[in-house]
């Protein structure tokens, strides 16, 4: 990798919310790479938090784990404190922490769509208002918040996760106009059917009608939406806000 690549996040401080696994987790190692100093949030998994720490860690990078449930109000504000005590700034918010639970709409359960709204638009939201209250002051940062492509287009038996992102990409427009004054821009990046834990249960044959359909010939990875966050995290992509960017192999245009 050359090194103007290596250094398209250097010394940014990032927030990958959800950071212990899947395109979380990628964006982190990736954003470390990029010499980022990096902020792993978790919930659940501290062991998969603190193995990713080290892995960056020693590559001689900076990371830090913070364990925070972005559904709790308190818990997030907390979270900020330790960020701006630790690093004074915040460069850059990722907002990956999501949950999907799928289900056809008349056999979806209220507990299952408050869930899946708690993570994904209530989560997203008072992350992206206290991260807004540093950039502000600082009259810079990025934000850039996970959708999907089934936000933009719907599918069949996702009505509660799709309806979430569609949430994502709603607010994604709105906050990009809002702090657009105080030089933040803010993106939505759309994955498609993308190879992490959320996808793992998927039937053999849901996977091969879907691979069908994707132009590129195969399934998504989280390096491959990985790439596209740190370019929008990145000074390249300065001119660039309120967009909704598909990952997803030219499987739906």
């Amino acid at each position: 990798m050359r090194d103007e690549v290596i250094l398209m996040l250097n010394g940014k401080v990032i927030l990958v919310t959800g950071a212990s696994r899947g395109i979380g987790r990628a964006t982190a190692f990736l954003a470390a790479k990029n010499h980022a100093q990096v902020i792993v949030n978790y919930q659940k998994h501290a062991d998969q938090a603190e193995s990713l720490v080290s892995e960056i860690t020693a590559l001689g990078h900076s990371a830090m784990a913070i364990r925070a449930d972005v559904t709790c109000e308190e818990e997030v504000k907390e979270m900020f404190r330790q960020i701006r005590e630790q690093y004074g700034r915040l460069d850059i918010l990722v907002n990956n922490a999501g949950i999907m639970k799928n289900n056809l709409l008349m056999m979806t359960k209220i507990q299952e769509y408050q869930d899946v709204m708690d993570v994904n638009c209530k989560g997203t939201f008072l992350c992206t208002q206290h991260a807004a209250k540093i950039m502000v002051r600082q009259k810079a940062g990025t934000i850039i918040n996970l959708a999907s492509v089934v936000g933009v287009y719907g599918n069949r038996g996702q009505s509660a996760y799709a309806s979430s992102k569609s949430f994502v990409i709603g607010f994604t427009k709105c906050a990009a106009k809002e702090l657009g004054a105080f030089n933040i821009t803010v993106n939505a990046v759309a994955p498609g059917f993308i190879d992490t834990d959320l996808t793992a249960d998927t039937r053999s044959q849901v996977k091969e009608d879907i691979l069908k359909n994707i132009a590129l010939g195969r399934i998504g990875t989280p390096d491959d939406v990985a790439k596209v966050i740190v370019f929008l995290g990145s000074d390249l992509a300065g001119y660039v806000s309120g967009q909704v960017i598909g990952v997803d192999g030219c499987e739906i245009m």
